[in-house]
């Protein structure tokens, strides 16, 4: 894994912890000191961070953690399932054609190895998963090929957790969050199947549905909730 993705899970753990506390200033140096790393990895860290709506940048120098909420969570993920849904249900009605039937049977098959292969995740496997995940949603977002859906996604994925590569797992709870995982992506597969048989309310339900289960888990709400 490379410093860089190693950074941002350290991060982004440190956040959702609250090791970083919302409202409090963050810059690259003393970071990079924290962590023991050069100033690149977390500079690139920082950027990705802002991009999930995790940090916020200063105007003058710097990032500020961003403060979380519930209620906050709640409603990003809320609007992220009504924009994918809408986005399978397109793309349902539309068909498949070969190179998009490829690319989601290919990102199933990787991850169908990853849980063959392993009976708990450590960091290599999130970056293995998150990757193929990635690629899944975003081919279901541009075969909908709905410009303002893009949009409007794209603006929902600046806050907490409403992304679909603001994967999280809390390794003091490796199961279950193993498990949180394997059942995300078993809906993979069923929504895959609705989008092969052109099953447009199937799919928009499915794909509504999946949106919570796989960014979030029950330790991070429980975190955010106290």
């Amino acid at each position: 894994m490379s410093s860089g993705q190693q950074v941002l899970i350290k991060l982004r753990k440190m956040i959702i912890a609250g090791e970083l506390a919302g409202g409090s200033r963050i810059a690259e140096i003393p970071t990079a000191e924290l962590l023991g790393v050069s100033r690149q990895p977390v500079r690139m860290a920082f950027r990705l961070l802002e991009q999930e709506g995790l940090l916020i940048k200063n105007p003058t120098r710097g990032y500020v953690v961003r403060e979380i909420s519930d209620q906050l969570i709640q409603d990003a993920i809320e609007v992220r399932g009504v924009l994918e849904g809408l986005a399978a249900k397109t793309l349902a009605e539309k068909g498949l054609n070969d190179e998009q039937k490829s690319t989601l049977k290919s990102c199933i098959e990787e991850i169908e190895k990853l849980f063959a292969a392993h009976s708990s995740f450590g960091d290599a496997e999130i970056e293995t998963y998150d990757h193929f995940n990635a690629i899944f949603h975003d081919t279901i977002l541009q075969g909908a090929k709905n410009i303002a859906l893009m949009q409007a996604l794209a603006k929902n994925n600046q806050l907490p957790f409403a992304s679909a590569q603001a994967i999280t797992f809390d390794s003091s709870q490796a199961l279950s969050e193993y498990r949180r995982l394997h059942y995300a992506h078993l809906q993979h597969c069923s929504i895959f199947d609705a989008l092969l048989h052109r099953q447009a309310g199937r799919a928009e339900n499915l794909m509504r549905e999946h949106s919570s289960v796989a960014i979030l888990g029950e330790t991070v709400r429980h975190l955010i909730a106290d």
